[in-house]
């Protein structure tokens, strides 16, 4: 007789990690399906990004849904942490993280904000899941990459998120150049982040070395309050200037014209 074996689901988190204020400010059952919280107070064993703001997460769930055990008795493993420096490094064995699916019991991954395994360290579980025969179940929620191509205006039809841009001057512009133009032949968007602290700067840089006639979006702090999306020309931008952030996750796209 087959032993039964558990699922692993890709639980989705709010978009307001780090922001001040916003996960007390937007009840988490406004950003997420109620069947989606529903499935994440039954979960008691966890991988996480990080433990710490699982936890968090996981407080939220109980003020909507009873979770099925306290916080402090569920259980909540950090995937491997990134080599730093850009060091290549061996990929880890991952199937101790899937050890409790193995046995029976279902499994929840998590990222610190958004849909996990998407632009999340988390893809590495989800393919070592397959290799081992589990199913896989990916839950609906807040994706701030989506949700910025939505709000956008440019080309949904064809795009690419291309993660973040150098911090060197030098390479950033060779690679915005780049980026150009192959968003001009394509007429492919073009998605991609930054720490929030250098905000300013990317934008600052798009502006200088983007043709003036490039339409830009910018999407700041998604489903918190204060969020919004503008899109203009490099152009348009240039003439209206407008001050991002310094401490709210933005996601930036373009489209060469």
């Amino acid at each position: 007789m087959t032993e039964p074996v558990g699922r692993l689901y890709l639980v989705p988190n709010a978009l307001d990690f780090g922001i001040d204020g916003a996960s007390e400010a937007v009840p988490l059952d406004e950003v997420l399906p109620l069947g989606v919280i529903r499935i994440a107070a039954r979960l008691e064993h966890w991988v996480a990004e990080n433990a710490r703001s699982t936890r968090a997460f996981l407080k939220r769930v109980d003020r909507i849904v009873p979770l099925a055990r306290p916080v402090q008795q569920i259980e909540i493993v950090e995937l491997p942490r990134p080599a730093k420096g850009g060091k290549s490094a061996a990929t880890p064995d991952l199937s101790p993280l899937l050890a409790s699916a193995r046995g029976g019991a279902d499994l929840g991954l998590i990222s610190e904000a958004g849909l996990p395994a998407v632009a999340d360290p988390g893809a590495a579980l989800v393919q070592a899941a397959h290799a081992q025969g589990l199913e896989v179940i990916a839950l609906p929620g807040p994706s701030s990459l989506l949700l910025a191509l939505a709000a956008s205006g440019l080309n949904g039809q064809s795009f690419a998120f291309v993660g973040y841009l150098p911090v060197d001057a030098a390479e950033r512009t060779a690679r915005l150049r780049e980026l150009e133009a192959l968003s001009r032949r394509a007429q492919q968007t073009q998605i991609f982040i930054e720490t929030p602290y250098r905000n300013g700067a990317l934008l600052e840089a798009l502006l200088a070395h983007l043709q003036p006639a490039t339409r830009v979006t910018v999407s700041c702090g998604l489903t918190a309050p204060g969020a919004f999306t503008r899109t203009d020309s490099v152009s348009g931008w240039r003439a209206r200037p407008s001050a991002l952030p310094a401490d709210r996750p933005v996601v930036f796209a373009f489209l060469a014209g």
